[in-house]
């Protein structure tokens, strides 16, 4: 089995670091982020790498080489320009023929892949998305009115529940047909489109959280306590 790792955007949320490296490159501590999720997904089983990349991919390449000195193996699938998440993914196409794992290149994980995995093979899916129970409190209450406008309830910043998107799949190699070549493409059309031919699309729900670094702030505060981590040991 191999894992497809989304690395080719431009990180404009996060300039002005990555003005001269990609996201995935961003240091957490001592090692940049790509390797955390290179590390986590040889933790679960799967050595065969490969990287879909695109802005400054030679900073990835020079880095990360054929995957030796990591304990895997790595092959490259080089777009001249960013296709966004699912136009990414489809550059990998000629690499992939049989199920494989598909994650972003620029979030922490820490749930139990081989699982995902198992499950996936089980209910014969064409998709498994990763999942989390997030749960958020409004800040402000919430009141409950009639058509008429009389109020029944204030609920005083309730707790509500959704379950969110990881960025972490498993696929059929059937998904690359849904995909158009050298074009930007969004992994939600795709599932989208998926859905709507009635083919079968499960879920995984961790009850592990997983860090997206998404925006500077994030970044930052992840970045921070990732160094912390490091002068304790």
């Amino acid at each position: 089995m191999k894992a497809v790792i989304l690395a080719g955007g431009l990180g404009t949320r996060l300039l002005p670091y990555t003005k001269t490296l990609p996201k995935p490159m961003l240091p957490l501590g001592k090692k940049p982020i790509l390797e955390y999720v290179i590390k986590w997904i040889k933790k679960n089983g799967v050595k065969d790498i490969v990287l879909c990349v695109s802005y400054k991919h030679e900073k990835i390449k020079s880095y990360f080489k054929d995957g030796s000195k990591f304990g895997v193996s790595i092959e490259y699938a080089i777009s001249k320009k960013p296709l966004a998440t699912a136009g990414q993914l489809k550059t990998a196409e000629k690499f992939v023929d049989e199920t494989f794992v598909c994650v972003y290149g620029d979030s922490i994980f820490d749930f139990n892949l081989k699982n995902m995995i198992l499950g996936h093979v089980k209910k014969k899916s064409l998709v498994t998305m990763s999942l989390y129970n997030y749960k958020f409190e409004l800040k402000y209450g919430v009141i409950d009115t009639k058509k008429n406008g009389i109020i029944t309830a204030w609920n005083e910043k309730p707790t509500f529940n959704s379950k969110i998107n990881m960025g972490c799949y498993v696929f059929e190699p059937e998904i690359f047909s849904l995909i158009p070549k050298n074009k930007q493409y969004d992994m939600d059309t795709v599932i989208k489109k998926i859905i709507s031919k009635k083919k079968r699309v499960n879920s995984f729900v961790s009850k592990r959280t997983f860090i997206d670094i998404g925006n500077k702030v994030i970044y930052e505060e992840t970045n921070r306590m990732y160094r912390k981590k490091n002068r304790r040991k």
